[in-house]
């Protein structure tokens, strides 16, 4: 077991309620504020912020990043980067700050995403495998390459419609007890699921995420200053990342992804497996997206995932182990980049305590992943209460 004073922890968090659109704000103005939101909740000062990871969507400025929302927040911290693993870059960000931190570069890491949601994104000109081998025959835009896995996957194991359908339903339900979720108060049957329309076959339109601007921060520091927070410190157990490929047609597998790798080693950082977790915080752009990272992680044989959840109990804080008790992305909404950090803050809430009507009877241990791409750029975090 390792010193409670040198073992990475996580002491603050701030999350902003998702805004379907939003005017007259800036995506620094937003990163401000959640940032300001995390220091508080660590009771730290923000001179006490001495590195900073953030992602590499800032509209106010194309390059320079860190230097841009440092000058705007009044840091000079001793390491800054950039973490671009798509949803996985909130994941990815607490392993690299307890890294830095253990490397010596830094002591206490706000890591931070967000976005703002009122100007188009722009498109990349560039030439790679994706805009040669998909684009050009119709494979544009994660609906078709999510729908093309999710075809693979019915195909290969016979899960039906109505399998997906009960993850999107099961994420509202958790979601109605979220104020802040984009869709309390929306709950939806698996019968609605079915009845939305079909974007892209089989996806119906409740499987997908809702964009929506927002943000999320954590800031990570050496146990002993995390000892000294507001709240007890959360301590990263182990971490695991893996990268396949960019484009869904160079993709490895379609019916698995590189969170199998990344869990497990995760998992074998900590000494635990996945039936051993208290809390599952799975990344879940699409039903797909968690209904493999279910099988990739070991919980169920693979095409099974609708049979481990009718013996879980569903997905409620009632259920033998729960998941996604804020609704998770498909039900809590998706802020761009930040979508995978939803994931490790409803983590550190759990084992806190601190997640209000939603809170589970006892987390000890959390288990958080982060997607990026179509099932390409993979993180998977072990969470929990002591090292």
């Amino acid at each position: 077991m390792r010193s409670l004073n040198t073992q990475p922890a996580i002491c603050g968090i701030g999350e902003l309620k998702p805004e379907r659109r939003t005017q007259g704000v800036t995506t620094l103005e937003l990163l401000a504020r959640v940032s300001k939101l995390a220091v508080e909740d660590a009771g730290l000062e923000p001179g006490e912020i001495d590195g900073v990871l953030m992602g590499p969507q800032v509209g106010e400025t194309p390059q320079h990043v860190p230097a841009t929302l440092c000058e705007y927040l009044g840091l000079r911290p001793t390491m800054a980067n950039v973490v671009d693993l798509g949803g996985a870059s909130g994941p990815g960000m607490i392993w690299r700050a307890a890294a830095a931190i253990e490397a010596g570069m830094c002591e206490t890491v706000l890591c931070v995403l967000g976005n703002h949601r009122n100007d188009p994104a722009p498109r990349s000109p560039n030439r790679n495998p994706i805009r040669e081998f998909d684009v050009p025959f119709g494979a544009s835009g994660a609906n078709l390459s999510y729908a093309l896995l999710m075809q693979a996957h019915m195909a290969a194991y016979g899960c039906r419609a109505e399998d997906y359908a009960l993850i999107a339903a099961l994420s509202r339900t958790n979601a109605q007890r979220n104020p802040d979720a984009i869709f309390y108060g929306k709950p939806a049957t698996v019968e609605d699921v079915l009845a939305s329309p079909m974007i892209t076959s089989p996806l119906h339109l409740l499987e997908i995420v809702m964009p929506v601007a927002g943000g999320d921060a954590v800031i990570v520091t050496r146990g002993k200053t995390a000892q000294k927070s507001l709240h007890p410190p959360v301590f990263l157990l182990g971490a695991g990342e893996k990268i396949t490929h960019r484009a869904v047609s160079q993709a490895p597998s379609l019916t698995s992804g590189p969170l199998k790798p990344a869990i497990a080693r995760a998992l074998g950082q900590a000494g635990l497996t996945a039936d051993r977790i208290s809390f599952l915080s799975f990344y879940d752009c699409y039903t797909i997206m968690l209904a493999a990272t279910i099988e990739d992680a070991g919980l169920c044989e693979p095409g099974r995932f609708a049979d481990f959840l009718a013996e879980n109990g569903g997905m409620g804080t009632d259920a033998r182990q729960p998941i996604n008790t804020h609704g998770g992305q498909l039900g809590f909404g998706q802020p761009d980049l930040a979508g995978g950090m939803t994931h490790v803050v409803e983590a550190v809430r759990q084992i806190r305590g601190t997640a209000g009507e939603r809170q589970m009877k006892s987390c000890e241990t959390a288990l958080v992943t982060g997607n990026g791409a179509t099932m390409s750029e993979a993180v998977a975090l072990v969470l929990g209460d002591n090292p």
